[in-house]
C-alpha cells in the first residue's frame, strides 16, 4: 500500500498538477479559496519597514500578490519542493517582483534557510500532505527560521464539524472534484488524494499544542463554518 505522506510520493502528486493547481484550488473551494487567502494573510498585519517576509509550500504563488500589498518594502523568499511548481510560478515571480524573489526548492522538513532571521512565515493548504510526525517537524522549523517577535499563519481547507456541511462537502471534494480533474488532466485520480488528505486531516486544532511547545502564542482560526482553518501567532521573545 502506498504511503500518500511519503515525499517522493507528494512530490510527483504535485508535479503532476501543477499545471491546473491553482485553477483548480479555486474550484474545490467554490471560489472561497481567493477569500481565505485574504483573511488568513490579514493575520500577519501590514508593514511599509525592511521585512524578510518568506512564503512556504509556495505553490503557484497564489499568496505572493496580497504578500507584496502588505508588506510592500519586505525582502521576498518563497519555498517548494515541486520542481513543477517552482517552473510554473517563475512567470509571476518576473511579473510582481522582477527578478528580486529569491524563489527556492527544497524540502521544508530539510532545508538550508536561516535560524532567526524572517519576520513574516505564510502557508497556504500545504498543511493537510505532512503526517504529525512530520508536522512536528514543520512546526520546529518555523520556529528555528522565524526572529523572535515575528509573525506567522497557515491556513487549510478542512472536515467542516456540521453534519449537513459536511456531507455536500464531501460530495463534492470526493466525487465531482475528480470528474472535474479528469477534464483537466484527463486523470481524476490525483484530485481524488485531495479529499482523502483533508478527511485525513479534519482541521488545524489539534496542531495547536505542537505550535505551543515549540516556543510559538497562537490561536486557532475558522473561516466558513470551519471549511478552513488556520494556526496563526508569534514567536516568543
Amino acid at each position: 500500500m502506498k504511503n500518500i505522506y511519503d515525499p517522493g510520493y507528494v512530490k510527483k502528486l504535485f508535479n503532476h498538477m501543477s499545471a491546473s493547481y491553482e485553477r483548480m484550488n479555486y474550484i474545490t473551494s467554490f471560489g472561497f479559496s481567493i477569500r481565505w487567502r485574504r483573511q488568513f494573510l490579514t493575520k500577519l498585519g501590514r508593514s511599509q519597514d525592511k521585512l524578510h517576509v518568506i512564503d512556504l509550500l509556495s505553490g503557484l504563488g497564489e499568496n505572493w500578490s496580497f504578500l507584496q500589498d502588505h508588506f510592500p518594502n519586505a525582502n521576498f523568499s518563497a519555498l517548494d519542493f515541486s520542481e513543477q511548481m517552482i517552473e510554473n510560478s517563475k512567470e509571476k515571480s518576473a511579473h510582481l517582483f522582477k527578478g528580486k524573489l529569491n524563489l527556492m526548492c527544497e524540502d521544508i522538513l530539510e532545508n538550508s534557510l536561516p535560524s532567526d532571521h524572517y519576520d513574516i512565515i505564510s502557508c497556504a493548504y500545504g498543511l493537510k500532505t505532512f503526517n504529525m510526525e512530520q508536522i512536528e517537524i514543520l512546526v520546529k522549523q518555523v520556529s528555528r527560521i522565524l526572529k523572535p517577535g515575528g509573525r506567522f499563519s497557515f491556513v487549510e481547507v478542512s472536515k467542516p464539524e456540521n453534519a449537513i456541511l459536511f456531507f455536500f462537502y464531501k460530495l463534492y471534494l470526493g466525487k465531482i472534484v475528480p470528474l472535474l480533474g479528469k477534464i483537466f488532466l484527463g486523470d481524476p485520480s490525483d484530485y481524488k488524494m485531495l479529499w482523502i488528505y483533508t478527511e485525513k486531516f479534519g482541521n488545524s486544532s489539534s496542531l495547536q499544542t505542537i505550535f505551543e511547545r515549540n516556543g510559538l502564542e497562537v490561536t486557532y482560526d475558522k473561516y466558513f463554518f470551519g471549511c478552513a482553518t488556520g494556526i496563526s501567532g508569534t514567536k516568543i521573545k
